[in-house]
């Protein structure tokens, strides 16, 4: 397989002729599906360059094809920092100018390679240093930026990725937080949806920031409970302090369809919940209501886990819980490992 690797560089340079390059770049797009392929072309350096540089070719098929490649490599393993590595971030900054025209052909493809690469921390840091962070969450918030019929529905995972670091965050806050909210019941994409809900709850980590997302100005409680909640109807004075937006909703109002969002809306109003002040908020707002109804609904194991987990903080008194910051709360090491072991059972039976 190495030396058959080796035959197929020389098509590849950007002077050749597009359909010899396509013959060898289908070639390794097929290597791609094995991992001993995958290793094979990681440590070729001279493959790795002549990919990223087909990013740029005149040819849609070349494009396509190259960049279908480096999808699957940027998924593996030490992809992320092979391919970053190549020519000073060469492939980053290929993949930014492509997302960030409305007129790039593959530009989906793009979104899926820098997905990838910034699932890792520090390639993460790489692209943060290259990208223009409003803009890319302008892309994200537009049904339609891509002319080519490029949906771009990634950039919301690639976002999330970026979210993990503060100085992301605190530029979101700052700036874009509003934008994103409505897309938590975005029903274009799962993934779209998926990564805007994680970018959120990525934002929901600063305890500084809570104050001010729950206040009128923000107002994240609703966003986060509406995709968690059903039709559902309740008494009159259950309905007096729940938010108008989760007040006699449809008989056919269906919930978050995806576990794993379910969770992360859920771990989002939980972080919320950290501080005092802010608990009592999320009490006053009738929020428990939606979260035990889901959880008579919930079948998925880490679900219910984290729902049990906030709706035993919300249903805590003060006293009980004895501390401002619910974090600060000391837990002995043995009743740990305790309850440690009780979660990993619950989620394995």
């Amino acid at each position: 397989m190495a030396e058959a690797l080796k035959e197929l560089v020389g098509f590849l340079h950007n002077e050749k002729r597009p359909d010899l390059q396509i013959l060898a770049l289908d070639s390794i797009l097929a290597t791609t599906g094995t991992t001993e392929g995958i290793d094979l072309i990681l440590k070729d350096d001279v493959i790795v360059k002549n990919l990223i540089n087909l990013l740029r070719s005149p040819s849609l098929s070349v494009k396509r094809t190259s960049a279908s490649a480096l999808v699957n490599l940027s998924a593996y393993g030490d992809g992320p920092g092979t391919l970053l590595g190549a020519e000073e971030n060469s492939l980053a900054v290929v993949l930014v100018e492509g997302i960030t025209d409305p007129d790039c052909e593959v530009a989906d493809l793009f979104c899926m390679i820098l997905s990838n690469i910034t699932r890792t921390e520090d390639c993460a840091l790489v692209v943060i240093g290259l990208i223009d962070l409003e803009t890319i969450v302008n892309i994200v918030t537009k049904v339609k930026f891509n002319n080519k019929a490029n949906n771009l529905h990634y950039l919301g995972v690639v976002l999330s990725n970026l979210s993990r670091h503060k100085v992301v965050r605190d530029a979101i806050v700052e700036t874009s937080i509003q934008k994103l909210l409505p897309f938590t019941e975005f029903d274009g994409s799962v993934v779209k949806r998926g990564g805007i809900v994680g970018t959120i709850r990525n934002c929901c980590f600063d305890i500084e920031r809570h104050g001010w997302l729950l206040s009128d100005e923000v107002d994240i409680l609703p966003r986060l409970l509406l995709p968690l909640a059903d039709g559902t109807e309740f008494s009159d004075d259950e309905y007096e302090n729940m938010p108008l937006e989760l007040q006699y909703l449809p008989n056919d109002k269906r919930r978050e369809e995806d576990p794993d969002i379910r969770c992360m809306l859920i771990e989002s109003i939980t972080q919320l919940c950290t501080l005092r002040a802010n608990r009592e908020i999320v009490r006053s707002r009738n929020a428990y209501l939606i979260l035990r109804e889901l959880h008579k609904w919930e079948k998925d194991r880490k679900v219910l886990l984290a729902c049990e987990n906030l709706v035993d903080i919300l249903i805590r008194t003060e006293t009980e819980i004895g501390k401002d910051n619910i974090k600060d709360a000391e837990v002995p090491d043995d009743l740990t490992n305790v309850f440690s072991k009780m979660d990993k059972d619950f989620l394995d039976n």
